[in-house]
């Protein structure tokens, strides 16, 4: 029985992985293509298994094995293509396409072929050998070379992906070439020895085993693989080739001393020390850790300087300038500083248009906190000053302590101030560092100071272009909306001629027929041209008066059409103007019926929590936070296909001229709910010292 445990083992953990695969939300050609595989293998082991208890069936098992090895090629092959990538089968080369469509021809070889011509075995009860036969002997050829492309393209996405991405998902990769390796060395041996030894299976087992469990172990604990573009230029630029051969001199050295010694059990030992000793190896090189302490000995020890400042100038000039938009080019700045300085994440925080406050605008690999810093704070003060980095590991004033417990709890080590003329644009904050024993110099300080001044212009550069386009966009609206005027101004006055012709001939039929055409035709035209130019360039000047907003929210409700519309609450009285709160209720309600295309019900909810509020929900196509972040409320900036996107900006002008505000949540898919907020009358009016009627 504890032989059979390696080989249970191995069934069991491939099993397990592939429930755990099963069970996740993403679902594309990697994870069935990986699952596939998997179960091709899974069968490979049980069926081998049974070939050792069931010595008289082993023609009948070997050739649903042999059915179980012809799949692997296909599979692991597509598995490694498609893994991490932005473009699945549409990104294949040429080549690839090739290869797949030949390892097709493993299935029809294997259902084909007659046992008899790919392996036998004179004594299998005693020996536990197959001797490969010809057909046999080019199989498994034709088998280890789609194993050693599939390691080849596995090695080649590593390398692809940035180095957050990369240290998340490498021991997947590893895993992943456990398995594939596991199998090249397995195979090999055939080849070597012109023959299949069977009692290899129980250490083909465990190692099968160490491999999904690496896989599973990373996608529970370090998730799952972004999806990357491979450059193609660099594609066969790999150590692949390399790496195969020292490994495979190594292996013989190592075969032909215990040979030499006579060891027994030789090819067991022989297949468990070459995989142990080629993951070991795997491990240390692809650890940024050991990377970066290499990395810092040899700039200690061979170079004057820690950095070549040209070389990182142009790399981080050249990131910045291939990003077409102001959430590029914050992750580009994110992604410089996390690959430069090694750390594992950093987070973005910039000035809001009033600078009265810092807030979180990006991210990398460390989700967005809502912490807000004030412009004018302690904090803010401290980085213009110094204009230096700040290091929360230093001994800092007792202002400063609420600041280095908010970096603690984060995981950030360091603050980078960007400043411009001597005023605090931003902050980049540092997360962990990969190596924690490495001692940052004046020359990392420099360095982050001298990529901050870069950040900071092109920050600003881009900012500033976006706030030029919306002031020429503003401008041609206005030249545009002063020959609307004029249209309008000739309609008011062919409305006054019908007026006054309407005192001499309003008893005339004919008179009254084309009277009624001409208020007709002239109405719809001011109802379309009025609704989207009026208020335009500032905020309304209102009447504010205790109303109540759960009525003002029903008739702005009722100016929608009322059909669809869901409205609950209870009477709250606040102190707004009546007639622009029901046009920011109508405008909403429209929005969110749109959105929803009439298919679902659009709710409305009033009440209040401290302030008054009217809550819009829809169950619409929804935005993405994108969107919400750096679009949303701006004039000219709009989902929809046909309009001027100005009836939000509007709806913000007029609840903030209340003193109130509006919130939004949204997820692209999920619908979107807007809630505005407006003062009370109690609390407005006992500001101002009136009592409430």
């Amino acid at each position: 029985m504890l032989t059979n445990l390696p080989s249970i083992t191995g069934i069991i953990a491939v099993f397990a992985f592939m429930a755990f695969l099963l069970v996740q939300k993403r679902r594309d050609i990697a994870v069935f293509s990986l699952l596939a595989g998997l179960a091709g293998f899974a069968a490979l082991e049980i069926l081998d298994l049974l070939c050792l208890y069931r010595t008289d069936d082993l023609r009948s098992l070997k050739k649903g094995a042999l059915i179980a090895e012809s799949l692997l090629p296909f599979c692991f092959l597509l598995f490694s293509l498609s893994f991490a990538r932005e473009q699945a089968i549409r990104g294949f080369s040429w080549f690839s396409r090739v290869l797949l469509a030949g390892a097709l021809s493993f299935p029809v070889f294997a259902a084909l072929a007659p046992v008899e011509r790919v392996f036998y075995s004179p004594d299998f009860a005693e020996e536990r050998m197959l001797f490969l036969g010809p057909s046999g002997y080019f199989f498994y050829v034709g088998l280890m070379f789609y194993l050693a492309v599939a390691l080849f393209h596995l090695e080649r996405t590593l390398v692809a992906l940035p180095r957050a991405v990369a240290w998340r998902i490498k021991l997947e990769i590893v895993g992943a070439g456990t398995v594939f390796g596991v199998l090249l060395l397995y195979y090999s041996q055939a080849l070597l020895y012109r023959s299949l030894d069977m009692n290899l299976v129980p250490a083909r087992s465990l190692l099968l085993a160490l491999g999904v469990g690496m896989m599973g172990y990373s996608r529970l604990r370090r998730g799952e693989a972004s999806a990357v573009r491979v450059s193609r230029d660099v594609a066969y630029r790999s150590l692949v080739v390399a790496a195969v051969g020292i490994y495979l001199v190594g292996l013989g050295l190592l075969g032909e001393g215990m040979r030499y010694l006579e060891f027994s059990a030789q090819r067991s030992v022989f297949v468990l020390v070459a995989v142990l000793a080629a993951l070991a190896v795997l491990l240390v090189m692809l650890s940024e850790r050991y990377r970066r302490k290499v990395k810092v000995f040899l700039h200690k020890h061979f170079y004057r300087a820690k950095f070549d400042y040209r070389k990182e100038w142009l790399r981080f000039t050249e990131r910045l300038s291939s990003a077409r938009s102001i959430v590029e080019l914050q992750q580009a700045i994110l992604g410089a500083y996390c690959e430069t300085f090694a750390v594992q994440g950093a987070l973005l925080f910039l000035a809001d248009p009033e600078g009265e406050r810092f807030e979180a605008v990006a991210g990398s690999q460390m989700g967005l906190p809502t912490r807000r810093f004030a412009g004018e704070g302690a904090f803010a003060r401290h980085l213009a000053d110094k204009d230096w980095v700040f290091n929360v590991a230093d001994e800092h004033s007792a202002e400063l302590a609420d600041i280095e417990y908010f970096c603690r709890e984060q995981g950030i080590e360091l603050a980078v101030p960007l400043l411009f003329e001597k005023q605090l644009e931003g902050i980049v904050f540092l997360g962990q560092r990969i190596n924690p024993g490495e001692t940052l110099t004046y020359e990392d300080y420099d360095l982050m100071k001298v990529l901050a001044h870069q950040a900071t212009s092109s920050l600003l550069s881009l900012h500033l272009s976006a706030q030029l386009s919306t002031a020429q966009e503003m401008a041609a609206m206005g030249k545009v909306s002063a020959f609307v005027m004029h249209d309008l101004k000739n309609l008011v006055s062919s409305l006054a001629l019908v007026v006054d012709n309407a005192k001499s001939y309003l008893d005339d039929p004919e008179f009254q027929e084309d009277m009624l055409e001409t208020l007709d035709g002239t109405v719809k035209k001011m109802k379309d041209l009025i609704a989207r130019l009026k208020n335009m360039e500032g905020k309304s000047s209102l009447q504010l008066f205790p109303e109540d907003l759960l009525k003002t929210a029903r008739d702005g409700i009722r100016l929608a059409g009322g059909d669809g519309i869901e409205l609950s609450g209870e009477p709250v009285l606040t102190l707004i103007d009546a007639v622009e709160i029901q046009k920011v209720v109508l405008n909403l309600v429209v929005n969110a019926r749109e959105a929803c295309g009439g298919e679902v019900p659009v709710r409305v909810a009033v009440g209040s929590n401290g302030m008054g509020f009217v809550r819009v929900s829809d169950q619409g196509s929804g935005m993405s936070e994108e969107f919400i972040r750096t679009r949303l409320f701006r004039p000219f900036q709009t989902t929809k296909k046909k309009g001027f996107g100005i009836g939000l900006y509007q709806c913000r002008q007029v609840v903030e001229a209340h003193g109130g505000r509006i919130e939004v949540e949204s997820r692209e898919g999920e619908g979107a709910v807007f809630t505005v907020w407006v003062p009370l009358a109690e609390q407005e009016l006992a500001a101002e010292g009136v009592e409430a009627v």
